[in-house]
């Protein structure tokens, strides 16, 4: 008997930090937070999962804890290249809670990344130095998801690597190009190639539902 897809929408750090404002602002961010939560309310998603940068304050992607060097400088840290970032998201900060115009549920899969002091991590699945997973791939095959729809914050970051892990971890996985922003134009263009070599499939809100 054919049996449905089971499908996942995953909203990448819809933070205040990376919105208008915040210490690390996304050009643009506020124009995803309605096409995301119309989209959530079609009845298209099994499952939500919501993602949280959630650093300590003395996480190794701050400027400020590396002295000598500045904002967006790169440096090699435990063999894996660390982009420098201005503080944000730090745990239980302001910054650190999800914009308040986007929608969630208790039942949303909430998900936080970057907790280890010592290493960073833009994908939902995995650590940058693939060394730890978040728990993001075991309560999905708990709930039997085959698809991922990825959207978020920022497009060229964390929204790629968690698109390119999912292929990577056996989902047909989908970017959502209207319900994500980047931080970079020049990055954008570069990531964007990269995903599409990768097998991650590129859609808009207004066709999800016709998948």
């Amino acid at each position: 008997m054919w049996k449905r897809m089971t499908r996942a929408l995953v909203i990448v750090d819809v933070q205040r930090d990376f919105c208008k404002g915040g210490s690390l602002e996304v050009p643009g961010a506020e124009e995803i937070l309605k096409p995301i939560n119309e989209l959530r309310n079609t009845g298209f998603f099994d499952v939500v999962v919501e993602t949280q940068d959630w650093h300590p304050e003395n996480h190794v992607s701050f400027a400020k804890n590396h002295p000598g060097h500045e904002v967006f400088d790169a440096i090699e840290e435990s063999g894996v290249k660390q982009i420098l970032w201005p503080v944000h998201c730090v745990q239980n900060s302001v910054g650190a809670e999800f914009h308040p115009l986007l929608t969630h549920r208790d039942s949303d899969i909430l998900i936080q990344k970057g907790t280890d002091p010592n290493i960073d991590s833009y994908s939902a699945f995995w650590d940058n130095g693939k060394q730890k997973q978040t728990q993001l791939k075991e309560r999905l095959v708990e709930k039997d998801v085959s698809q991922l729809y990825v959207c978020g914050l920022a497009l060229d970051f964390c929204v790629a690597y968690t698109c390119l892990d999912g292929v990577l971890e056996g989902f047909e996985t989908y970017l959502i190009l209207d319900c994500s922003r980047a931080i970079s134009t020049s990055s954008l263009t570069m990531k964007l190639l990269e995903l599409a070599s990768s097998d991650v499939k590129f859609t808009y809100s207004s066709l999800c539902c016709k998948n």
